[in-house]
Parts: structure tokens; C-alpha cells; sequence
């Protein structure tokens, strides 16, 4: 809980080992707290802001001082609306840590996890969305989450959100005045008008809540196990999809003992390619690559997508046995799945014959093929796993316009089904309770920008942060 929100704060705000390091300060002593241990020709202050001055910070009278820049931003022309000062001195720990503990002892205090950023929510220079962004820019793991948060930061999502909220407002006055001036011959809206105002409202957050999924896959990724049989190629994919030499790689099969994990991005997601070892009869394995198997299984039932590999070198009358193995693990997950021939340069295949094969008459995958050593087919198996993860998400969401959170989501979806109670209870001409349910909506949807956000709320987004930000 922040208790002393309008003191000074100071942190340091970058992280460790860069070239240059900066203690921000935030509050009504910003100033006084910059002068006290910087020296310089020329001080910050109101008659230049903006403006990086050279000098350089002094932790004692005998000290000549580490050579430093400062800089003065004023209220409100600041990231917190408030006076803001900044330090930037030499990279490293030993600088950062010096500056941040001078900052202290001239009367700052040490800023707790995300209380800048919640300070420019507090002052009105974010909505909370915007705030939200500022951690998901930080947490970017690939070029779509990073645009992604870009957006929210320029208020793609806010202004959505405003906009559902408005019209709920403009619903909710509707219905009191008919409670306030119910023995007036007043303009008001029909019925029925007020129902399908209150459905289009209840569809437009719908269709909001729904891009909460692409958000979740853009934000955090996706994960995709590489599973199949020993020796079909799998740690060889992932060191081709990585560019580097990740895993191990022998002729030798049960090589891979254990779950290997790395992130790629394809298509502008980021995948969480985990490389498992090879499924066989566990009567031939030893008790090691047992347990490798068992942890392989484990890592199938939490995948997002599974892409299963087959040998393509190895003898015709081994594929009906391994076509049955893969149908077997396909029924017993819920990811989506795609199969894949591998080693295609070591092998003459009838293509049209492999890829009409499913042992079981099920309806399986198109299959596809590829060289892991030569790299052959892979580009066509990266457009499928960016197709795959899109598959059966809105179009808006899939060109990255705006994805809500599963937080926002929730409340957008609680916000849906008061709007339908409201439209049931205006054709009922219970207005008492359809200014409850839109004024129940109005809460609920002023909770995602933070107009209606309780301190339990704001306490609990922010404690995500790290200090500093």
C-alpha cells in the first residue's frame, strides 16, 4: 500500500550492467534533493528545464566528484506530473548504488515496486490501461507484443473502453430521469430503442473481451513442443528454428533425455519451443530415458500447439506403426497439432501417399515436410505455425489493433451481462433496475482505465512492477 504519495521518491530506473545508469527522483523536493548532491556551472532548475547539464556528484567534501549529466523536467510536463529530477552516472552497480543512496540521505525515500508509474495514474498523465502497458513494453518478448504494447501505451484499448463506458453513462441518465422525472412529459428514448442501444453496447464489449486470447498469445507467447519418435529429428529442428547449436545432436537414438526450452519468433510471435525426448515402447528404455519420456508426455497435455515428427528415412514398413503412435498422443492432447515428415533429403517419398496416411480413419492434419539439416520446407512450416496460432481469433485482434488483458477481459465480460439484464428490464419498464445493472456495467468497465479501480486493485497491478518503474 503506498501510504505517502505525495513525498519524494527516488530509485534507480535502469537496469544492471549498461553503459550509463540513471536515479530518477519524483516528488515536491525533486529539486532540492538534485542540488544538494550534484554540482555543476550551471544548476537545474525551472529557467531550464528539459535542458542535460554536465557537472558532476559529490558524496563528500574532499571527494572531486563522479563526472554525471542532471536534468530538471517541472510539474505537470513530467512522466509522474510531478517535479521529476534524473542523475545519469557510469553503468555498473557500485555508480547506480552510490547516486541512489546520496538521492536518500538528501531526503528522497526509496520508491516501492511501480510507484512512479502509479504516480502519472494517480496525476491523470495515464489511464490504467496505459499503466499496464508500461510493464507489458517491458515484458515485450517479441516485435507483435512490443508493438502491441505501444498501442495500449497510445491508448488504443483506453479509448475503447472510454467509449463502451460513455454509452452506458448515456443509458444510465436515461434511465434515472425517468425514476427522478417520472410525472414529466420528457423526450424519452422508446423502449425498444433503449434495448437495442444497450445489445449493441453488450456486442461491442463482447467483441472486446474476445480479443483477450490474441493478447494472452502475443504477451506471453506460445508454446510449442517438438515431440515424436526417438531419433526423428527434433533437437536438430529446434537448433535450425534457434540459428544456433541449442541441442546436442547424434545419430545415437534416446539422445535427448530431458525437456530442453528455448524462445523463437516466427511471424512476429514469440514461441516457447520446448524439445522433448523421443516417445517409444518404454519396455526398451532405460529407467533415464524413462523419466525423459514421462516429462515429454507432461509437456504435451500444457502445449499450445505440438509439432510431431516422423522419420521419413526410415523403412516403409515401420510407418504404419509410428502414424499409429502419433494418432494416439493427437487424441490424448488438446493443442493444436501438426504433423511433420522430416528428413526429406534423405528419402525417395511418394508425398501424396504420406500425407493421405492416418492408420485410424480419423481426420488428421495436412502434413507437412521439411529437411532439419537442410532447412528445405521450413519456411512453409513457419507460415503454418503462425496460421495455426491465428486460427479462430478475430480478425481486429490478429492485425494487433488492440488485445485486452484477461483482467480487462473478466470485467468486460461481467459488464456483457449486465447490459443484457438492463435490456430485458427497460422492455419490463423496471427502470429502477436497469439503472442498477448499467450503473453495475459503468463500475465494471470504469475498473479497466481506472476511473472506478479500488486501492486493492491499483495495489495489486503494481506490485508487478519492479522498482524503478
Amino acid at each position: 500500500m503506498f501510504e505517502h504519495e505525495n513525498d519524494t521518491i527516488a530509485a534507480v530506473c535502469t537496469g544492471a550492467g549498461g553503459a550509463v545508469s540513471i536515479v530518477r527522483i519524483s516528488g515536491p523536493r525533486a529539486l532540492d534533493v538534485v542540488r544538494t548532491v550534484w554540482r555543476g556551472r550551471r544548476l537545474p532548475g525551472p529557467d531550464c528545464p528539459r535542458v542535460m547539464l554536465y557537472g558532476r556528484l559529490v558524496s563528500a567534501p574532499d571527494s572531486p566528484g563522479e563526472p554525471s549529466l542532471a536534468v530538471f523536467m517541472p510539474a505537470p510536463h513530467s512522466f509522474t506530473g510531478e517535479d521529476v529530477a534524473e542523475l545519469h552516472c557510469h553503468g555498473g552497480s557500485f555508480a547506480a548504488r552510490r547516486a541512489l543512496r546520496m538521492a536518500l540521505q538528501a531526503g528522497a525515500r526509496l520508491a516501492q515496486n511501480g510507484e512512479f508509474t502509479r504516480r502519472a495514474f494517480l496525476n491523470g498523465k495515464l489511464d490504467l490501461t496505459q499503466a499496464e502497458a508500461v510493464l507489458d513494453l517491458i515484458n515485450a518478448g517479441s516485435e507483435r507484443a512490443g508493438l502491441l504494447a505501444e498501442r495500449q501505451l497510445n491508448g488504443a484499448v483506453g479509448s475503447l473502453v472510454r467509449d463502451i463506458r460513455a454509452g452506458i453513462v448515456h443509458l444510465l441518465s436515461e434511465a434515472e430521469s425517468r425514476l427522478d422525472f417520472s410525472e414529466e412529459d420528457l423526450d424519452w428514448m422508446p423502449r425498444w430503442k433503449f434495448r437495442d442501444a444497450a445489445i449493441e453496447l453488450q456486442k461491442q464489449a463482447c467483441e472486446l473481451a474476445l480479443t483477450a486470447r490474441a493478447g494472452i498469445l502475443i504477451r506471453d507467447g506460445v508454446s510449442l513442443v517438438i515431440a515424436g519418435p526417438p531419433n526423428a529429428g527434433k533437437s536438430s529442428l529446434l537448433n535450425r528454428l534457434l540459428g544456433y547449436e541449442r541441442a546436442i545432436v547424434t545419430p545415437v537414438p534416446g539422445t535427448t533425455r530431458d525437456t530442453l526450452e528455448e524462445s523463437v519468433s516466427i511471424g512476429g510471435v514469440r514461441f516457447r519451443v520446448t524439445d522433448t525426448a523421443g516417445l517409444r515402447d518404454e519396455d526398451r528404455a532405460d529407467p533415464v530415458e524413462a523419466l525423459g519420456m514421462k516429462r515429454s508426455r507432461e509437456s504435451l497435455g500444457a502445449a499450445d500447439v505440438v509439432l510431431w515428427l516422423l522419420d521419413a528415412s526410415e523403412p516403409a514398413d515401420m510407418r504404419a506403426a509410428r502414424l499409429e503412435e502419433m494418432n494416439r498422443a493427437r487424441s490424448q492432447t488438446r493443442a493444436k497439432f501438426i504433423p511433420c515428415w522430416n528428413k526429406t533429403d534423405a528419402a525417395d517419398l511418394d508425398r501424396e501417399t504420406l500425407a493421405r496416411a492416418a492408420t485410424d480413419g480419423s481426420p488428421c492434419p495436412t502434413f507437412e515436410f521439411i529437411s532439419a539439416r537442410t532447412g528445405d520446407g521450413l519456411d512453409a512450416l513457419c507460415k503454418r505455425l503462425e496460421q495455426t496460432v491465428w486460427d479462430g481469433l478475430p480478425a481486429a485482434a490478429q492485425s494487433g489493433g488492440a488485445a485486452v488483458s484477461e483482467r480487462h477481459a473478466a470485467l468486460l465480460e461481467q459488464a456483457a451481462e449486465r447490459l443484457g439484464s438492463a435490456a430485458d428490464e427497460a422492455m419490463d419498464e423496471s427502470w429502477e433496475l436497469a439503472g442498477s445493472s448499467l450503473r453495475n456495467a459503468a463500475e465494471l468497465v470504469g475498473c479497466i482505465t481506472g476511473e472506478t479501480a479500488t486501492p486493492d486493485v491499483l495495489d495489486e497491478i503494481f506490485a508487478r512492477f519492479c522498482i524503478g518503474k
